[in-house]
């Protein structure tokens, strides 16, 4: 039978990061559900380039990281120095990896490099902010990933319009398919067509 719970392989560096989330009080972790999802969907695209849009502690990454290939190179950018600090003492000897401490904003509109094979933007900028800008860098067939679309108690006033403008507005991009996931903590994964 299936169960939602049953993630059994997890990370190596699982534990040790929801250790470090939870002793800072860092409750904006991604779930089992979609860190596994995270993985699997890395795992489709040898040699991808991927982008991530808030590293935060680290945990969704460690999910990227095990999904990757040797050829596969991650950006994961936070503007929190702390949390980079953090993030890159845990992943020191990870050679894919390139952490980037700059507002997500500020180093979407200045980056003129390759496009992305994955963008996981879980921070508002390209996700609430720079949407049009964020599926720019997407390369043809690449897929981006977003989550925390479920309704929750702890949403601050407004933000369920501003979640029902992004769908919104994914659904209106002719260049996109995407798939709408009443699961894990709400998902859409969408996949670039040109």
């Amino acid at each position: 039978m299936l169960e939602n719970s049953s993630v059994v392989l997890k990370p190596p560096l699982y534990d040790t990061l929801i250790d470090k989330s939870e002793s800072l009080n860092f409750t904006m972790c991604s779930d089992l559900l979609t860190g596994s999802l995270l993985r699997t969907l890395v795992g489709t695209k040898p040699g991808a380039r991927i982008l991530e849009l808030g590293t935060g502690t680290g945990l969704a990454l460690s999910w990227i990281l095990d999904g990757a290939d040797e050829e596969s190179t991650i950006v994961s950018i936070d503007n929190d120095s702390e949390l980079i600090k953090l993030v890159r003492n845990h992943f020191n000897d990870e050679s894919r990896l390139e952490l980037i401490c700059e507002d997500g904003n500020d180093w979407i509109k200045k980056y003129k490099g390759p496009s992305f094979d994955i963008i996981f933007a879980d921070a508002w900028p390209g996700k609430f902010e720079l949407l049009d800008e964020t599926i720019d860098l997407l390369s043809t067939g690449g897929i981006y990933v977003i989550d925390d679309l479920i309704v929750r108690d702890t949403w601050p006033d407004g933000h369920f319009e501003k979640v029902t403008s992004l769908i919104s507005k994914l659904e209106s991009f002719k260049n996109l398919n995407l798939t709408k996931m009443n699961w894990s903590t709400g998902l859409i994964v969408a996949t670039k067509l040109y």
